[in-house]
């Protein structure tokens, strides 16, 4: 794969909308994001959603919204969070594949997350893996720590490939509580990859806060691909507020085209990916 696949995380759980007016919170501001992501570089775009109050919520009614207005209005592959926040319980976490994306997130083990612990127990995991497969929804795999990757080697064992066939992991990197955001550390997942997973595994790789531009890089050097958005980050360089998850797609999209390998369109990603509607 000479290109980049580029997803956009634009709201997440954690950042609070009074402090960063920029997050995009309601479903217009989110179709409105996913619009200008599109256009800027962005396959995939990975959602957390807001009740009225700005707040996490897995509400299904809203999941389902928003899932049909994305689909609606862009052609992006829409990959849920079915870690929503610390907070959710696994029924409400489980239920987030009945609103039917074309993708959804599957994190591989429980980590301190700050001054919580985002727990992932290994029942949920498989179930999780199975619905899966069952719903044909394509996983994302999001690794925080290294023991991860051999926990991924584990499930794919016991309970099969992912629909479709084709594993892609997520190192999220940068947590306090998880695995470092440097250079050495992509490195480190990059060849646990190669060593634990399918050969043909594809992966991305998110910094937290600073550690952004290390990750981006490093995982550019190493053949993998980005996920960028205001989920990750707010601010763009020191003591500049991002405007719009836009402007980190664009910058990731010319970090990409830089490197030799352009941001690729959404119908490569869904070939690449195989999801259900690849063809």
């Amino acid at each position: 794969m000479t290109g980049t696949l580029i997803t956009v995380a634009p709201t997440g759980a954690e950042v609070d909308k009074a402090e960063v007016p920029a997050l995009p919170v309601t479903l217009d501001e989110l179709v409105d994001t996913a619009k200008r992501c599109e256009q800027a570089g962005a396959s995939i775009i990975h959602v957390h959603l807001r009740d009225d109050d700005a707040r996490p919520t897995l509400d299904p009614v809203r999941l389902r919204d928003a899932v049909a207005a994305l689909r609606d209005t862009t052609d992006l592959i829409v990959q849920l969070s079915t870690g929503g926040s610390v907070r959710d319980g696994e029924a409400a976490r489980l239920a987030v594949l009945d609103a039917e994306p074309d993708m959804a997130s599957c994190t591989m083990g429980t980590v301190n997350f700050g001054d919580d612990v985002f727990m992932n127990r290994w029942a949920f995991i498989a179930e999780l893996h199975r619905r899966m497969q069952e719903k044909a929804v394509v996983p994302e795999y999001e690794l925080f720590d290294l023991g991860h990757l051999p926990a991924l080697e584990r499930l794919l064992d016991k309970e099969g490939l992912p629909f479709g066939g084709h594993v892609h992991v997520d190192f999220v990197l940068g947590v306090p509580g998880g695995a470092a955001g440097d250079a050495a550390t992509v490195t480190a997942f990059a060849e646990g990859v190669r060593r634990y997973l399918p050969e043909g595994t594809t992966f991305s790789a998110t910094g937290i806060g600073r550690t952004t531009l290390p990750v981006m890089f490093a995982s550019l050097a190493h053949g993998g691909h980005l996920r960028v958005g205001m989920e990750d980050t707010v601010s763009f360089a020191r003591r500049q507020a991002v405007t719009g998850n836009d402007q980190l797609v664009e910058r990731a999209a010319a970090a990409a085209a830089l490197a030799q390998r352009p941001a690729i369109s959404t119908v490569e990603a869904r070939k690449l990916l195989r999801t259900r509607d690849a063809d």
